[in-house]
């Protein structure tokens, strides 16, 4: 597959020292772009590689789109012939992405200071839990630590439960998404300026922002005017609802909606109720208005209250199954792994497409190439290959 880059970062080339799921999913974003992406691996390759099943020891369900559009080299950054070759790459490197901690970065002498001894230009960002002059610098946080401390167990509280975490690794995404939003701004400043910089994405910072965009709320202002918390989000009715049928969430958005939906479900006495008037007063109210409207929706069928909602104008959609959502994904063929769901790029470019030009490597599959391209001759690389300072690639299947 390997076809011309012709993406918005064609000619950008990023070296990924970063591991599981935060750091690959910036990464991939930046291939999906167009960038010639590096992932630097252990010989036993990431961990995202093993996250559930798949077609062989390479690649789990997860890694056959978080891997994609890269190039693989299993490096061995401890011995110092390794180190050597990394620092080797990243002279010819726009970008470098690492989520290793400070300590172990620093002890494996490639922190922002190093690389920019070989690459003054670089922009270099640096993906942590914490930020790296607080406390907790090198402290180790996954998603479930981060989604703790940054008040998502604490919402599951207020809408009446024990605390609790999303079924989802939204820390990780989130600060995937926001290292490759920042990474893309410092390239336009280098652009225009030449200078590179460090960039430092705390996934604490991340989602404390993300979180509090709307449950800041009444906390906010000082002296505060309310409680922290977005009344109308932390309903524990505001959620799917039981159709005849199935499930459905519909969000009536004003009061014409709401009084539509009272009149279709023979409740009359509700249509032009005093406590669902204004915004103000339906999010005042907003655990009696959702639970109305549930008691209303097994009434019809879910198809029936999709076409209501559509004369209406109401936003609704049936509750999609996981299984549905991977159906609807368009199938591709992977030269070794055999078929799988492409998990389509988000973004709709009209001039330079987001898209799959790489499927994902094998551990190591480019490790010579890669090598090669920045002037390694074969005496070299065999005799780092038999030293086990440069992976061999794995074989195809077992």
């Amino acid at each position: 597959m390997d076809q011309p880059q012709i993406g918005a970062l064609d000619g950008i080339r990023v070296l990924d020292m970063t591991t599981v799921v935060m750091g690959p999913l910036a990464t991939r974003s930046l291939g999906d772009l167009g960038a010639d992406v590096i992932t630097i691996e252990t010989k036993h390759g990431d961990l995202n590689r093993r996250m559930g099943p798949g077609p062989d020891r390479d690649f789990s369900g997860t890694s056959l789109n978080l891997m994609r559009n890269k190039r693989s080299i299993a490096l061995d950054l401890k011995d110092e012939r390794g180190r050597s070759a990394c620092l080797a790459i990243a002279t010819t490197c726009d970008v470098v992405v690492t989520n290793l901690r400070p300590g172990p970065l620093g002890r494996l002498g490639l922190d922002y200071d190093a690389i920019r001894e070989v690459r003054p230009d670089i922009v270099f960002c640096a993906a942590h839990g914490y930020p790296s002059d607080g406390p907790k610098a090198d402290a180790p946080a996954y998603d479930d630590i981060i989604q703790s401390a940054s008040g998502v167990s604490d919402l599951y509280q207020r809408v009446g439960g024990e605390p609790n975490l999303l079924p989802t690794l939204v820390a990780d995404k989130v600060s995937g998404m926001a290292i490759a939003n920042a990474v893309l701004a410092a390239l336009y400043y280098r652009s225009r300026t030449g200078h590179g910089q460090r960039i430092e994405v705390p996934m604490i910072d991340v989602m404390t922002s993300f979180i509090l965009t709307e449950h800041g709320g009444g906390a906010i202002p000082e002296p505060p005017t309310g409680e922290p918390g977005h009344t109308r989000i932390l309903t524990p009715t505001r959620r799917p609802q039981p159709t005849a049928d199935g499930w459905i969430s519909l969000l009536p958005y004003n009061k014409d909606h709401y009084d539509a939906v009272f009149a279709a479900g023979g409740r009359a006495d509700l249509v032009g109720d005093a406590r669902y008037r204004t915004t103000r007063e339906r999010m005042a109210n907003s655990g009696a208005l959702y639970g109305d409207v549930a008691a209303i929706l097994p009434q019809r069928t879910t198809e029936e209250w999709l076409d209501f909602c559509t004369e209406h104008g109401i936003p609704a959609t049936r509750a999609t199954t996981l299984d549905e959502l991977i159906e609807g994904l368009p199938l591709e063929e992977h030269p070794t792994a055999g078929s799988y769901r492409l998990i389509p790029p988000a973004e709709r470019f009209s001039e330079t497409p987001a898209r799959l030009h790489r499927h994902a490597p094998r551990v190591g599959e480019h490790s010579r190439e890669v090598l090669r391209e920045i002037g390694f001759d074969a005496t070299e690389l065999d005799a780092l290959e038999d030293a086990g300072v440069l992976g061999r690639p794995t074989a195809d299947k077992g």
